[in-house]
């Protein structure tokens, strides 16, 4: 799943703003694969039991962040992704003034997504998509919860969920967007290099995803595919539809592809910025199994970091284990 914020054509929007209950008609929807949709309806607080006969699973309303932190122009956003990922232009420039110069840093020489962090087989779903720990094998640590963040990379945000990962030692599944990933791949490097597993969740995060049609589905996905693999040096193993909106071209479309479609059963609504006292108390009613969803993008994610501070020790204090998919 994911939302964001929306974020019209060349402008950057206010991060503190209210989230708009609107979504753009089907006639206005962009047929550019790169242009992001200026809303979406909010909806469900989790999915239904996932749908036969190619019915949808779940629709909720979305909103697509901006390309970068509000506020940011184009070169201050570029200057900041430099100074998150380590700064490696800004050196590599110093060095050819001093007669020093190297070549840039290539992306991971990796093909292969990383296997699962209880696993080196290839895991597989009972239930198309993926809603709980137990409809995998090789089954995971009966304790284990899965935490999924979704929407980045973001410049401001992405970094704070990775520095709070590590300090707990969590190990997390990125649903990342094609669109954020052209413009920050040097997070997507460092999420990689972190061990965390890499979600497609489509180039543009348009919605509902199952209504755009399969000649736009199916660019949404390929083309994400395609930036995240250039990335992170090798092709997500899984797919996350925007909002959770589902259809049956969809599964074979990431069956194809060799994609798994995942979704999630705790769901804080993160999105819609309801407090951090709202955000920490449903994602502290995890318990073994839960797919846990939150978000890195999309807008002022600092609600979720806060409750994330807490909710991290706390569930591993009961007993539970995080595993990335």
């Amino acid at each position: 799943m994911g939302t964001t914020d929306p974020r019209d054509h060349g402008q950057t929007p206010d991060p503190d703003a209210p989230l708009p209950d609107s979504r753009l008609p089907d006639s206005q929807i962009p047929d550019d694969p790169d242009a992001t949709p200026s809303g979406r309806p909010p909806g469900q607080d989790a999915p239904p039991p996932g749908a036969p006969g190619g019915r949808r699973v779940n629709r909720r309303g979305l909103l697509f962040g901006g390309l970068a932190a509000a506020g940011l122009t184009a070169a201050t956003a570029f200057a900041a992704d430099e100074l998150l990922s380590g700064g490696t232009s800004v050196r590599h420039s110093a060095g050819h003034a001093a007669g020093m110069a190297g070549p840039r840093p290539s992306v991971p020489a990796q093909r292969t997504a990383p296997p699962a962090t209880w696993t080196n087989a290839p895991v597989q779903s009972s239930r198309t998509p993926l809603f709980d720990l137990r409809e995998l094998t090789p089954a995971p640590p009966p304790t284990a919860v899965a935490l999924t963040i979704d929407d980045g990379p973001h410049p401001v945000y992405t970094p704070m969920m990775l520095d709070l990962l590590a300090e707990n030692g969590i190990r997390a599944t990125f649903s990342l967007i094609g669109s954020q990933v052209r413009m920050f791949p040097k997070l997507v490097a460092r999420i990689a290099a972190g061990g965390h597993q890499i979600s497609n969740h489509s180039q543009t995060h348009p919605s509902p995803f199952a209504e755009i049609g399969h000649d736009r589905i199916r660019r949404e996905i390929i083309e994400a595919k395609e930036r995240i693999e250039n990335a992170a040096g090798y092709p997500p193993k899984f797919f996350r539809s925007p909002g959770g909106d589902w259809n049956q071209y969809i599964f074979e479309l990431c069956r194809g592809e060799g994609m798994m479609p995942i979704a999630w059963n705790i769901d804080p609504r993160d999105w819609s910025r309801p407090g951090t006292a709202h955000i920490r108390r449903a994602m502290l009613a995890a318990k073994a199994g839960d797919v846990l969803l939150c978000h890195d993008g999309g807008g002022d994610r600092r609600e979720t970091i806060e409750a994330l501070r807490t909710v991290l020790p706390a569930l591993r204090k009961r007993g539970l284990t995080f595993v990335a998919l």
